[in-house]
């Protein structure tokens, strides 16, 4: 069996029986595109701004000034630059039911707290992204939470399994049970956060694991002209992200938009910059199977 790392976007489109993982593999081979913009900025403006002259990877929970007309923009801009979104709202609140008593009526009613962080709530996050995240520290109920919503409209969870900050915890047993959360539960989550692929890890002795198994990496920490910054983010080149360590996106913020959101002509053009990058590392990966 060929590694996914050694097959095409297209290729694994084809294999993949999540709807939103086949929609970003297709999405990305069309665009001839495997970049992430990681939109962290406070300010609706400015939030549309980056995402029409790039497209988004969004944090709507940090914007001071959220309503819920902005939702329908941002799918607008979707349709039109044909991009996925993903909201990286790393969940990782309990997923068990638990009973509470509702104030409009006598009867106990079934809560979930992820499942309603995921649904409810001001941000409704699962009504309009494509991709959410979490992190496994609940353990495998906060995946069986989200999938109770997000399964049924088609969406897809991503697992952080690693990290690109200077002393982060995501490593070892850690990201070995991620890993193997992940695969248990392969219908609603299509890959990971992480630095490298997860192939063989958190296998048990004995195990094997299916020959169809393909989960899609997308990389923060990457960076063209810089290798840290004082917040202890650790970079790494698109070529080192995606050719080296086999990773198939490469997420990039401040590289892109800067300090300075209205400046979106300048914006756009370190987009493509690193789009361009992002791209070959991926053609050279490809050609070299």
């Amino acid at each position: 069996m060929v590694s996914p790392r050694q097959q095409t976007y297209a290729e694994r489109a084809l294999k993949h029986t999540n709807p939103t993982a086949k929609i970003l593999l297709e999405t990305m081979e069309r665009k001839k595109s495997n970049l992430a913009v990681s939109v962290d900025v406070t300010k609706t403006k400015d939030f549309l701004a980056i995402i029409d002259a790039v497209g988004p990877f969004t944090h709507v929970d940090i914007l001071e000034d959220f309503e819920r007309g902005l939702i329908q923009q941002l799918q607008n801009l979707s349709t039109k630059h044909d991009f996925v979104i993903f909201e990286d709202r790393k969940f990782a609140d309990i997923g068990k039911a638990k009973p509470f008593i509702s104030e409009h009526s006598s009867d106990n009613v079934t809560g979930n707290t992820v499942a309603l962080q995921y649904s409810s709530g001001v941000h409704k996050i699962a009504s309009w992204s494509h991709i959410t995240n979490a992190h496994p520290v609940p353990g495998p109920s906060i995946i069986t939470g989200l999938a109770s919503v997000g399964l049924p409209l088609g969406r897809g969870l991503l697992l952080l399994a690693e990290m690109s900050t200077k002393g982060a915890l995501t490593t070892g047993v850690y990201t070995e049970e991620a890993v193997r959360m992940a695969r248990a539960r392969r219908d609603f989550v299509i890959g990971f956060i992480a630095q490298r692929r997860m192939e063989g890890v958190g296998i048990m002795e004995g195990e094997t694991v299916d020959e169809a198994e393909d989960f899609l990496v997308l990389a923060p920490g990457v960076g063209l002209h810089a290798k840290g910054d004082a917040m202890g983010q650790q970079y790494r080149t698109p070529k080192e992200v995606v050719l080296d360590s086999g990773c198939d996106v490469i997420i990039v913020g401040r590289g892109i938009y800067g300090t300075d959101p209205s400046l979106t002509e300048a914006i756009a053009s370190r987009a493509q910059e690193y789009r361009a990058a992002g791209w070959e590392a991926y053609l050279q990966r490809a050609s070299s199977s």
